[in-house]
């Protein structure tokens, strides 16, 4: 018997029975659907992540002061302030693989104006950090080398500030004096929006002042809490860590049997270490709703040993009038990898529509293509692994026995 006479003796035997059929390709059609909308969350918010952390530059370096904390080891007060002026001045003059550096100071406290006030944290910066973090001024201008220089009470702010002290985000606010921890600080720009990160931060709640500014009138200290820099590209990223590790080791006066009294972070390890939690969370979702898939096997199985059964006196007919016992077994292997197929391609279509709907409810959601293969070659090994053992019995059976068989 050929394929194509197989084909048609399975395509009926399924037909005539549509409501069990439709039973048995249940538990694909579930795991399927499952399998792709959890990949598709996991894709997503990988996704999203990546981009997220992309805003802020893939090439940005943060370095940091004290050595490398592990354990939950707690740091002796001045091993948090190895970060000076001549540091910054060091990397500044030496650079080959670094485009951008600013060091950083930060603060937190109340902004008023009028009668209004609202919580916020005040950056002290150098220009260079909005090149570093890809910010753009939406109004007015960014402060100047001069301010820089004058430590100058002036200060650009997050949309976020200016809604909530002037009461709409594009209110004119350019020149307006604000008072952070009651000094005064002119406004000289507002930042364009970005809005909330992944971890529910609102990146506009800001306010960026020349470091010497926050260093000199709002903290009072000599040292910084971090400098940020940014490597020529990304892929000369561990050049420039190398080169900032020998800066500040030479500008530390440090000997070669000394630690690092300083911890350098890029952004790309924060985006590689993200990534493989992401990829780590997504298979554990994957394998979870795959064990459905497995149940689902399971009950083709069944179905198919029960088809076997109720069909022994047909098995007997086909085999008295020629029918070799490959032929029986291909015929079953046909119906349950048919079975399994079909509810694989309803599956896909309904994990594709339930994607949409985690989309709808603000999910970020990706269906990667691959995912669409590898179910349509899990349902055929699915089929053709549990299809086995009814095939192998239907093939074995004696066609006396079988016609005889009530």
């Amino acid at each position: 018997m050929n394929f194509i006479n197989l084909f048609k003796v399975a395509l009926r035997a399924v037909a005539s029975n549509k409501f069990r059929s439709f039973l048995s390709m249940l538990g694909i059609i579930i795991g399927v659907a499952a399998v792709i909308i959890m990949m598709a969350i996991g894709q997503g918010s990988k996704e999203s992540v990546r981009e997220n952390i992309s805003q802020m530059g893939t090439n940005m370096i943060m370095v940091r002061p004290g050595s490398d904390q592990r354990g939950g080891v707690r740091l002796d007060p001045s091993e948090m302030q190895t970060l000076k002026i001549e540091d910054y001045e060091a990397i500044v003059s030496e650079k080959r693989f670094i485009t951008y550096v600013s060091p950083e100071v930060s603060t937190s406290g109340q902004v008023i104006y009028g009668s209004k006030n609202t919580s916020s944290s005040m950056y002290g910066e150098s220009l260079d950090y909005l090149d570093i973090k890809k910010w753009e001024i939406k109004d007015g201008d960014a402060f100047t080398d001069e301010d820089v220089r004058k430590a100058a009470k002036v200060c650009v702010v997050g949309t976020t500030i200016v809604k909530e002290l002037f009461g709409d985000a594009d209110a004119d606010c350019i020149g307006r004096t604000i008072r952070f921890k009651s000094i005064p600080f002119r406004i000289v720009g507002v930042l364009k929006s970005k809005g909330y990160n992944n971890w529910g931060m609102d990146q506009d709640n800001v306010l960026l002042a020349p470091y010497t500014t926050v260093m000199k009138r709002l903290l009072a200290q000599t040292f910084f809490n971090s400098i940020n820099c940014s490597a020529i590209t990304e892929e000369l990223t561990d050049e420039a860590i190398s080169e900032l590790t020998s800066i500040l080791r030479s500008s530390h006066k440090l000997k070669e049997t000394d630690s690092d009294n300083f911890t350098i972070r890029s952004q790309q390890e924060m985006m590689e270490t993200m990534s493989s939690t992401m990829d780590t969370i997504t298979i554990i979702l994957v394998v979870a709703a795959a064990f459905s898939l497995l149940v689902a096997g399971i009950g083709i199985m069944n179905i198919m040993l029960v088809s076997v059964t109720e069909r022994t006196r047909e098995i007997g007919l086909r085999m008295s009038v020629g029918a070799r016992s490959v032929d029986i077994s291909n015929q079953f292997l046909i119906e349950s990898v048919m079975i399994s197929l079909t509810g694989g391609v309803i599956g896909i279509i309904v994990g594709w529509l339930g994607t949409l709907l985690c989309g709808q409810f603000g999910l970020p959601t990706s269906i990667p293509m691959w995912s669409i293969f590898v179910s349509f070659a899990v349902c055929t090994v699915i089929g053709i692994g549990f299809g086995y053992i009814p095939a192998s019995k239907a093939a074995n059976l004696d066609p006396i026995e079988a016609i005889r068989y009530e």
